[in-house]
């Protein structure tokens, strides 16, 4: 009979190594590493001592981190900023933080002008008023526009301008989609 091998554990100078190397690979906030070295700690308490210490060497910013993944999130997918609010709290920012990362990258942000830009490199093999000629191609664009964190009454003001069926475009705000929260 197998069993399952325990990872091995850490000791203090140990961890504060594994946690510069995780470092090293990519920027990572507190709550990310906290839950990394925990599994890692031999003591409980040497992750809290490794994470102060990171912090008084400037390895580990939160609001740094938060500003940087909210500026590449803009600038290189293009995403709304529910989405990247969204993925903020999934790497375990805390919420004031990542609320003010997220205003400051999308300050001067035309939302609409985001969206057709995001519509544009989504279906750039096929042309849009093809894709949304029919009833299902306009609610998957919708709902990729919804993922992609972006306002449902700018989704649909852009999909009206493309879309031939414009009354099938103003039901998708009221209908019941799986949508990334809006802030």
């Amino acid at each position: 009979m197998a069993f399952a091998k325990r990872p091995k554990t850490l000791e203090q100078d140990e961890l504060l190594q594994y946690a510069v190397r995780l470092l090293g690979g990519r920027a990572q906030s507190t709550g990310e590493l906290r839950e990394k070295l925990r599994r890692k700690a031999a003591v409980a308490s040497d992750v809290d001592y490794v994470l102060a210490k990171l912090k008084d060497l400037d390895y580990l910013n939160d609001k740094r981190f938060a500003e940087y993944f909210a500026t590449r999130r803009l600038e290189n997918e293009g995403l709304g900023k529910a989405r990247v609010m969204s993925d903020l709290r999934a790497k375990r920012v805390a919420p004031a933080v990542a609320e003010g990362a997220v205003s400051a990258a999308f300050q001067d942000v035309d939302e609409v002008e985001l969206i057709e830009q995001f519509l544009a490199r989504k279906y750039r093999a096929k042309p849009l008023a093809q894709v949304l000629a029919d009833e299902k191609g306009v609610a998957s664009a919708y709902r990729k526009l919804r993922m992609a964190g972006f306002s449902s009454g700018n989704a649909v003001r852009v999909l009206k301008r493309h879309a031939r069926d414009v009354e099938g475009v103003e039901g998708l705000a009221d209908s019941e989609l799986p949508v990334v929260e809006e802030e």
